[in-house]
């Protein structure tokens, strides 16, 4: 089988190969993908770079959520899957034609849902739906913030929050995301870098405070959002992205702790708030069946119209070193998706 193997650190447009590579061994509940398309993610930018400590080493087959039809499976309870169309999560290897996941970290989905949509119902929206309902618990008329509100998880987050009746505060480093950022349902758009966003949000809000925030940059911000934070409040940390920005070493990761500050529980007893960080990852290799509730409940809403992943580009696998460069450049909206050429 082909893959798009990463095979050197850096810049995008060098760091990927076409390779052929031998179609994965299947280990105990694992199904296998015949891959349509693969997903682009963040951490994705984040192992290309040589700054995610749990990439595999090189030369390297990334990639989080794939959809394609199940072809093998390797337990009883995965062969439910053999022959339906699924989108699933993988544990890096989604660059790839033939992808191999644990049956409960697929989800069966119609023949007609769009492949590029579908790509964002694993990573992004199992993300949104598990920071969102499972451990903020959000509910009508909560005030939410959102980092990066038009990504692939800040598209989610809008959109699982505004079905629970909730005001949104949505930030964005371009006046351009504006409107998309309004067509999604943002209550109120905020380009952060037209003066300190903390003072933005107050100004909208007649003073009022956050009552959860939904942070994927970390470092700086965090310290911001805790000072935004109402009584009884959540922040829910789900990435770094502020790193990215950083050459990557000892001392940029050193930064960017220091950056984050340093709290003492005895605050967030005082003041009833929490904190909570989500690695969704670590609930696939651990909480598998949180997984699998999560990925079935967002494809539910999406097919019956309640949920709309956006794409904001499609790439074919030749071109996913332009793909990922268009991604780290943070100038897309949605979901990038790359696709295998026929």
């Amino acid at each position: 089988m082909k893959v798009a193997a990463l095979v050197r650190n850096g810049n995008a447009n060098q760091a990927f190969e076409i390779l052929e590579k031998e179609k994965p061994v299947l280990d105990t509940f694992d199904v296998l993908i015949k891959v349509e398309a693969f997903g682009l993610n963040f951490a994705d930018v984040m192992a290309r770079k040589g700054m995610y400590d749990a990439a595999p080493a090189l030369p390297s087959v990334l990639g989080y959520d794939v959809v394609g039809e199940v072809v093998e499976s390797n337990c009883e309870e995965g062969n439910n899957f053999v022959g339906k169309r699924v989108v699933a999560m993988t544990r890096f290897g989604g660059y790839a034609e033939f992808a191999k996941t644990d049956y409960r970290a697929c989800a069966v989905i119609s023949e007609n849902m769009n492949a590029a949509e579908a790509t964002a119902l694993a990573t992004q929206y199992c993300t949104a739906y598990y920071a969102a309902y499972e451990c903020a618990s959000l509910f009508e008329g909560d005030k939410v913030l959102l980092h990066a509100a038009a990504g692939g998880v800040g598209t989610a987050l809008t959109q699982l929050a505004k079905l629970k009746g909730c005001e949104v505060y949505g930030l964005t480093s371009s006046d351009a995301k504006i409107d998309y950022l309004k067509k999604q349902g943002v209550d109120f758009p905020i380009n952060h870098t037209k003066g300190d966003y903390v003072a933005q949000v107050l100004k909208q809000s007649n003073g009022q405070k956050i009552d959860v925030a939904f942070n994927s940059v970390g470092g700086s911000t965090f310290k911001k959002d805790n000072q935004l934070l109402e009584k009884g409040g959540k922040q829910i940390i789900y990435g770094a992205a502020e790193m990215a920005d950083s050459r990557g070493n000892i001392f940029s990761k050193l930064n960017l702790v220091r950056k984050f500050g340093f709290f003492t529980p005895i605050s967030l007893l005082m003041k009833s708030q929490g904190i909570i960080g989500i690695n969704m990852l670590e609930i696939a290799d651990h909480k598998k069946m949180v997984l699998k509730r999560c990925l079935e409940e967002v494809v539910k809403l999406t097919e019956a119209g309640k949920l709309k992943p956006e794409v904001g580009g499609e790439f074919p696998v030749s071109k996913i070193g332009e793909a990922h460069a268009f991604l780290e450049g943070r100038k897309s909206t949605g979901k990038i998706v790359v696709k295998w050429e026929s």
